[in-house]
């Protein structure tokens, strides 16, 4: 999950300030007053109005590293009652009815005002699992600052989709001032944006990987279990090659998935380097030199460590249709004999316990190579761990 940024931009008054009848629009054949932003990589964003609704088309079939941000945005400030707003006892509640083309992906609101230095606050990101059916989402803010004469800018993202064209139908948008003490819960899971990780000692189950192994798009033909860093039987990441981790989840089939999970990984050496916000700009160059997670949904199913290859577990096809093309997380990397832990959302691992999810790849993100401890090095304790809870439903 990428830094999510956004250009303050204000100026869209399309409401009376004296109606205060909250915000809405049902896009009954107008997008007037909203604004197409982008940022980061190549991808393009067009907020079309169609028959009852908008859609938001995002072409990112030039876009080459897949970190790119489309965002639709306005200012409702003049259609708010601000001077209930900035009173302690009322907060701004954001709602939209949203259909994917592609799942599972993940969408985002952020609100925010032109004096916002903390852009995480008010994110929130919600998974949507399917294609068929409109999504109701919502997000309340906690403790916004916002004031008489304020901007009040809110936002719907779409990030990191992979390469290709996807859209995001949007049926509404509404934004209404509410009382904190009978608020509603809100919809569709928010999930905070790069939350703390938890003890580990915390979660009931420490799940060591069951399979681990690495393919390799330059050798398709050849497996790489056998791959050692200093003797040390270990699994690299790097340009065009890319480990595959896979639990052995089947005594959960049916269980919940309680809270987010943590993923586990071992260091063994780590390289990297590089002046990325020289050549790129420093809100493009700081996303990289870090390793992206990703869902695997299709390819070979039960792929073995000791005979896994590009070519067998892609099954002739892309590698990008076997996997989720939205990174599930973009992480930093510990040194070596470091941990790196990542956060894997609650409706990841839930998809893991279902066996929706087959496990996990990883990627570089940069010019980075990383090896980490694989399950055959020494006792096994340094392998790959999924660290989660879960209940009988």
């Amino acid at each position: 999950m990428k830094t999510i940024k956004t250009t303050l931009l204000g100026g869209l008054f399309i409401f009376t300030p004296l109606a205060y009848a909250d915000f809405v629009d049902d896009f009954n054949h107008s997008v007037a007053g909203w604004q197409s932003l982008t940022g980061d990589g190549e991808a393009q964003l067009t907020f079309i109005p169609m028959d009852g609704f908008a859609r938001m088309q995002v072409d990112a079939t030039k876009d080459q590293h897949n970190i790119y941000w489309t965002i639709i945005k306005r200012d409702v400030a003049p259609s708010l009652d601000m001077e209930k707003l900035k009173s302690p006892d009322y907060e701004l509640r954001v709602e939209a009815r949203v259909r994917a083309s592609h799942a599972p992906r993940r969408v985002n609101f952020m609100i925010n005002t032109q004096r916002t230095t903390d852009y995480h606050q008010h994110l929130r990101e919600y998974d949507l699992d399917q294609t068929t059916d409109w999504q109701v989402i919502s997000m309340t803010t906690r403790n916004l600052d916002a004031v008489p004469g304020d901007q009040v800018n809110v936002q719907l993202g779409v990030t990191d989709w992979g390469p290709g064209q996807y859209h995001l139908d949007v049926d509404y948008y509404r934004a209404e001032v509410v009382p904190v003490k009978n608020a509603k819960a809100d919809l569709g899971e928010p999930l905070v944006y790069h939350p703390p990780i938890p003890a580990l000692e915390n979660f009931k189950q420490h799940l060591k990987v069951n399979q681990d192994a690495s393919i390799n798009s330059a050798f398709p033909l050849v497996n790489f279990n056998n791959w050692t860093s200093d003797n040390a039987r270990v699994f690299t990441v790097s340009a065009g090659q890319y480990p595959l981790l896979r639990w052995d989840l089947q005594s959960f089939r049916g269980q919940k998935a309680d809270t987010a999970g943590v993923l586990e990984l071992t260091t063994q050496s780590l390289q990297k380097g590089g002046n990325y916000v020289a050549a790129l700009g420093e809100d493009f160059g700081i996303e990289f030199d870090k390793v992206r997670v990703f869902e695997i949904l299709a390819g070979e199913k039960n792929w073995q460590q000791h005979n896994v290859t590009f070519q067998s577990f892609t099954q002739g096809k892309a590698l990008q249709a076997a996997i989720n093309g939205q990174m599930i997380f973009d992480t930093e990397v510990a040194p070596a004999q470091g941990k790196t832990l990542v956060t894997i959302p609650r409706p990841v691992l839930q998809r893991l316990l279902d066996g929706t999810t087959r496990g996990l790849l990883l990627q570089p993100l940069g010019a980075i190579k990383v090896s980490f401890y694989d399950s055959e090095h020494g006792d096994g304790s340094q392998a790959p761990k999924l660290h989660f809870s879960s209940s009988v439903q």
